[in-house]
């Protein structure tokens, strides 16, 4: 049965008038509750032993997040901000997932959406940055390859934002085949297409820069035609996707043009790959900062992942110059060209 992820301690992020607001949690419930739940079993996240987060964290960060917090919050850069009820929030988010990765592994396929805030793929070993405290798809990505016997991993972010975090922990370690959908320029500046991974990781990194403007046709073309057949070549044991929902063209923060249906197809898609694969889908809810769209393509990623959606094929065109650009690494992209 596919899963539901939450924790009240998510709405105790107070973050004030910040975009990333616990209304965008409320936006969800309310639309998945209409739909009654999709089919989701809702289970509470438990909150992450300091372990499991010491596989991606420095103890200093946990400790200087968890002092904030206990002294009532603050800012930590600009766009970032902890309240006394963030660090027990983070805790829950990355524990949430850790948790999902447990019981899907358990019963050996299925998806989970991990609905909990903070996000996380901004946050790096040491530091939170981005909205974002701990890093949860990277703690949960650790947790199934330390714990869980899981041999490699795939990360599939397709925030509008680089997951520079995410990245960063795992950009030497061939285990992980992180990639990653993101408008350049923007926010943090990070992603480039030339960077590939390092040292026994290289290669394992698949940046995919966009223009702004990009619409679906584009964002499905890389999932479809790129990180597919990648990851067919890869063949994780477990499958994340660090959802976010920023690139849609309603929201406020970027200048993409992603549409509802868009988050469907891409969701369809990796549903089918991991049935392929006979894998489990952990998706970590990252950003997306117009509550209706972001409601919409998250009830559209649910049903995408349920199989209720029939699969648009997206043209391969759009694509071929990243695909080209990869296939140094990843020898099918160059022989799938040719076909």
């Amino acid at each position: 049965m596919p899963l539901y992820v939450h924790h009240r301690s998510s709405y105790r992020h107070d973050t004030g008038g910040h975009p990333e607001s616990p209304q965008r949690l409320a936006a969800i419930e309310e639309a998945l509750g209409a739909r009654d739940w999709l089919g989701l079993q809702r289970v509470e996240a438990p909150a992450a032993e300091r372990e499991q987060l010491l596989r991606v964290h420095a103890a200093e960060h946990l400790d200087a997040i968890e002092e904030l917090c206990a002294r009532g919050g603050g800012m930590i850069d600009m766009d970032t901000v902890a309240s006394e009820g963030s660090f027990q929030a983070a805790l829950h988010a990355a524990g949430g997932a850790v948790d999902a990765v447990d019981r899907l592994l358990d019963q050996g396929s299925g998806f989970a959406l991990c609905a909990l805030r903070p996000p996380g793929h901004h946050a790096e070993r040491a530091r939170a940055m981005g909205f974002c405290l701990l890093n949860n798809v990277a703690v949960a990505a650790a947790h199934a390859l330390e714990a869980r016997g899981a041999e490699r991993a795939l990360i599939l972010d397709w925030d509008v934002h680089h997951g520079n975090g995410t990245e960063a922990i795992f950009y030497e370690d061939p285990r992980v085949l992180y990639a990653s959908i993101h408008q350049d320029p923007l926010y943090p500046g990070t992603g480039a297409a030339g960077d590939v991974g390092a040292a026994d990781g290289e290669g394992y990194t698949v940046n995919l820069p966009v223009p702004p403007g990009s619409g679906g046709e584009l964002f499905l073309a890389l999932v479809q035609h790129l990180v597919v057949p990648v990851a067919r070549e890869f063949r994780p044991g477990i499958v994340f996707v660090s959802a976010g929902y920023d690139a849609h063209r309603d929201d406020p923060l970027a200048e993409c043009a992603v549409g509802t249906d868009d988050y469907g197809q891409m969701a369809t898609t990796i549903g089918a790959l991991a049935a392929e694969l006979e894998v489990p889908v952990v998706v970590c809810l990252e950003g997306g900062y117009a509550v209706g769209a972001l409601a919409d393509s998250v009830v559209a990623t649910v049903e995408g992942l349920g199989g209720g959606e029939p699969l648009r094929q997206a043209p391969a065109e759009p694509a071929a110059a990243l695909r080209a650009r990869h296939a140094r690494y990843w020898p099918i992209l160059a022989d799938e060209a040719r076909r």
